[in-house]
């Protein structure tokens, strides 16, 4: 058989990190992704950084009940792409994703598919299945999202030291293929057609001009302060129509700045994305946040504290300060 290379790719990694390098947040709702025109300048990537022709393409992403949606459709009809689904859970994270991945990483080293794994991702969990296909004799390369300093954005470091090596996707190919969403306004009069609220691709934007959630939790973490350790007591507290509450106890010892920093952010990219209906939707289920905002939040606050694993003092305070922002504004 001829020498190949194969490519694995997260999709929530991807898209997370791209959303950031576009918007300033890893909402992934904000962005307009032409996904032939990112999968192809991948492949060619691999292709480049290999010298060897791609066998095929693993796209990995959740849906609801394992069961893809019209895009993941659209996808997997891709020439040489194989579409692997998890699902998501009860409480709104993805389910089955890094196994899925780990599996076929080790499979199909063991099965000597392909002589170089090429693993977009930045998932720790992932760590000990790159060490398993190397033990097969295979070369385990990352790809990883440029921010916009050039940097790899959101790479767990055990993941590095594992990978034979790293390299940045050109910052240009992320650029072309994925834009951000701005919703036009709304007329003041008898209100727009049906079709002007489905949500177009603006211009591409250059670096933000203020400081991200990034920049001050660098400057902060200078000064760190010891968290508390959290009691036995309701972490957060609201009722339909008010803001959360942070109870006396869950209290994180985290710089404000980059708190107020990430949900603003988060909150921008959603209110230039989103449509009426699901305006109407977000405030017809407070005091839920929908489940691509929190994990948004979460993942933005993860990247922006150092933190693989945030505490529940900073999980709550992101949710409470999101309803406070929002019904402020």
């Amino acid at each position: 058989m001829r020498s190949t290379c194969a490519l694995y790719i997260d999709a929530g990694y991807l898209l997370a990190a791209a959303a950031t390098r576009v918007t300033g947040t890893s909402l992934r709702s904000g962005i307009h992704v032409e996904y032939v025109k990112l999968i192809e300048s991948l492949v060619r990537t691999a292709e480049k950084q290999s010298g060897l022709p791609l066998l095929r393409v693993h796209w990995y992403d959740s849906a609801r009940n394992g069961v893809p949606d019209a895009r993941q459709e659209r996808i997997g009809e891709i020439p040489r792409v194989k579409l692997r689904l998890g699902r998501f859970g009860m409480d709104g994270e993805q389910k089955g994703v890094d196994l899925r991945i780990g599996l076929d990483l080790v499979t199909h080293a063991r099965n000597d598919a392909s002589d170089v794994f090429f693993l977009i991702s930045g998932d720790d969990d992932l760590t000990e299945a790159v060490e398993e296909s190397q033990v097969h004799g295979i070369l385990v390369n990352l790809l990883a999202v440029p921010i916009r300093d050039g940097k790899p954005h959101g790479v767990s470091r055990h993941l590095i030291r594992a990978a034979d090596d790293i390299h940045t996707i050109d910052g240009s190919t992320i650029d072309d293929a994925v834009v951000k969403i701005e919703q036009p306004p709304v007329p003041e009069d008898d209100g727009p057609e049906p079709a002007a609220l489905a949500p177009k691709p603006g211009p591409k934007p250059g670096p933000p001009a203020t400081k991200t959630p990034l920049d001050v939790a660098v400057a902060a973490r200078h000064q760190p302060e010891p968290c508390r350790e959290p009691t036995e007591v309701l972490a957060y507290s609201s009722s339909t129509g008010s803001t959360g509450l942070v109870m006396p106890g869950y209290e994180a010892d985290v710089n404000d700045d980059i708190v107020d920093g990430i949900v603003a952010r988060v909150l921008s990219s959603f209110r230039e994305s989103a449509t009426p209906e699901t305006i109407l939707a977000l405030e017809r289920d407070k005091p839920s946040i929908p489940r691509d905002i929190d994990r948004a939040m979460l993942l933005d606050a993860s990247d922006a504290l150092g933190m693989y694993d945030l505490d529940d003092g900073v999980r709550f305070r992101l949710r409470a300060r999101f309803w406070e922002m929002y019904n402020a504004s």
